[in-house]
């Protein structure tokens, strides 16, 4: 196979005869008939909108050709023309098909790292034990919609805990950072699709999947991980961690129950709280890390698709428009958009009793009103009261501003909001104007000037007319903040050794954004495939692998 690159076409060009089109394209490259073109994959599709009145699409595309050596001689040295290299991913090894019973790996959590942590464990033949607090994805759901809908928080069953992890109720972005020689990503992909997602995500520059059809996927999934020996218990929260001289012995469960294990792989997530004080409380290494706090934004969508697609908004090979911002305000703090969710909704994703936490949602259509995102602040450990005492203190900080919010939005789970025009000009909104804010259970409006540290709301306040400068419309009076958003990461780091076990605790495998080394779903699932082959290495007595103390990757938001 032959990869072409840079394959440049017309917004315009029918999709409906985009194969027709890339054929005649790749015949035109190579210089050779429709006769030697056998066959034709798309690998990526971006676009470029940099010119607003010229959009244009970018290909890459794999061909197989009748003469591929007399191709690549004739064409050597043009860079747009290369071998296919190989994508496939390669495991590590396979388990013994007589793994003694107490050498069953436990995973703890089946959020993003979870699931893929069981997922490769299971296809390699170690049978994994899941363990889950919250319930099955599709009870979590209704659980869920409870808090939005009736104001009632289930704390083991919400945004946060269950089946799928935060990401089930997010835009469902798939687009990293992470660098990826041995093809994680694809993989995490190749599994998607086998899963029902849409086969687009295979090849488009932002994929993405949205709410719904992950709930159908990670059912899927789970039966896939059970029909290779995997084990599930839901609703089965780890109250306690039994380490014998400096050695995971097993897990107890909250019901009493102890599951003997050498090998523990901590997928817990972001919101765990009290899971990472039961792990310091044991001795667990852990330190604080940076993590960011601020605001969702919600405008019109059609503001941000005129702005960022110019007479092209509304096109369907563009979809909703997203962005990317960042400010560097004068008062040294970092202003960005995180987690933009283009058509989508601002959801509660509280998971304690007395807070308001914001996410942003969006389904595989992105079709909604509003696009949101979220106005953060970067946070570092300095500025979390207490720290001198405690690496917790991170955890403390999130929870006095969720508190706030709950305070200011009435007591019932609606969340503070504000009008940007009257944010500026530091005074509380009384009526709502042009935008509806989409978050349910409902908002309070106010001034949300003490729901943030003072350096916070300084910041954004700069920042705002400073994105107006990139996106005409983003500090409209009549777009709405809502407060707060807190879990863009985890405030602390359970560190880890180049083996991917904890700095002193053997057979304990931190992993994802709980344990401050992934930021979003793809680098999460990726984050968990590396601990499960850290893991069958362990168990199978092989040479360990390296790279598990480099600090968290975040996907592209």
């Amino acid at each position: 196979m032959l990869r072409l690159t840079e394959i440049i076409l017309p917004l315009s060009t029918s999709q409906d005869d985009i194969e027709n089109t890339l054929r005649a394209a790749a015949c035109s490259r190579l210089g050779i008939g429709p006769q030697d073109l056998r066959a034709l994959t798309i690998f990526r599709r971006s676009y470029d909108a940099r010119k607003r009145s010229a959009i244009t699409l970018t290909y890459s595309i794999d061909v197989e050709v009748a003469d591929e050596a007399a191709v690549l001689k004739r064409l050597a040295g043009l860079r747009t023309v290369a071998p296919t290299p190989p994508m496939e991913y390669q495991y590590v090894g396979q388990a013994p098909a007589d793994l003694p019973e107490g050498s069953r790996p436990v995973v703890i959590g089946f959020g993003p790292c979870g699931l893929f942590a069981a997922l490769i464990l299971a296809q390699m033949g170690f049978r994994p034990i899941i363990l889950e607090r919250g319930r099955v994805v599709r009870e979590r759901t209704k659980d869920t919609w409870g808090l939005w809908r009736k104001n009632t928080l289930q704390p083991e069953s919400n945004v946060q805990f269950g089946e799928g992890g935060a990401g089930t109720f997010s835009d469902g972005k798939l687009s990293t950072q992470v660098k990826d020689p041995k093809h994680y990503g694809r993989k995490v992909l190749q599994e998607f699709v086998a899963a029902d997602a849409p086969p687009e995500i295979l090849y488009v520059s932002k994929p993405h999947i949205g709410t719904f059809r992950l709930v159908k996927m990670i059912e899927q999934m789970r039966a896939q991980i059970a029909s290779l020996g995997g084990e599930f218990r839901f609703e089965s929260r780890v109250d306690d961690i039994e380490i014998e001289d400096g050695r995971v012995r097993g897990v107890r469960l909250a019901g009493g129950e102890f599951i003997a294990a050498r090998h523990v792989v901590l997928a817990v997530g972001h919101s765990a709280r009290d899971t990472f004080r039961m792990l310091h409380a044991r001795g667990v290494f852990m330190e604080p890390k940076p993590f960011s706090l601020g605001f969702r934004i919600e405008h019109p969508q059609s503001v941000i698709d005129r702005a960022r697609f110019g007479p092209s908004a509304g096109h369907p090979v563009l979809g909703a428009a997203d962005y990317k911002l960042v400010h560097h305000a004068g008062n040294g703090r970092a202003v960005y958009s995180f987690c933009m969710c283009p058509g989508g909704t601002v959801v509660a994703a509280a998971s304690e009793p007395g807070g308001v936490v914001t996410n942003g949602m969006s389904q595989y259509s992105r079709n909604e009103r509003n696009a949101n995102a979220g106005i953060v602040v970067g946070i570092e450990p300095k500025d979390f009261p207490g720290i001198e005492q405690s690496p917790l203190a991170g955890l403390d900080f999130q929870r006095h501003w969720e508190a706030r919010a709950y305070e200011l939005g009435g007591g019932d789970y609606s969340a503070p909001a504000q009008l940007v025009g009257d944010f500026l000009a530091g005074r509380p909104s009384t009526a709502l104007g042009s935008v509806t804010p989409s978050y349910k259970p409902g908002v309070t409006l106010t001034d949300l000037s003490s729901s943030l540290p003072d350096y916070a709301i300084a910041a954004i306040r700069e920042a705002l007319p400073a994105f107006e400068r990139q996106i005409k419309g983003f500090s409209m009076h009549d777009a709405v903040l809502t407060g707060v958003e807190t879990r863009t990461s985890s405030p602390l780091r359970i560190t880890r050794r180049d083996d991917f076990q904890s700095m002193n605790t053997d057979g304990l495998f931190p992993a994802g954004e709980g344990a401050g080394y992934a930021g979003g779903i793809m680098s999460a699932a990726i984050d968990g495939m590396k601990v499960a082959e850290a893991v069958a290495l362990h168990a199978l007595g092989k040479p360990g692998i390296t790279g598990g103390n480099r600090r968290g990757a975040s996907d592209d938001y």
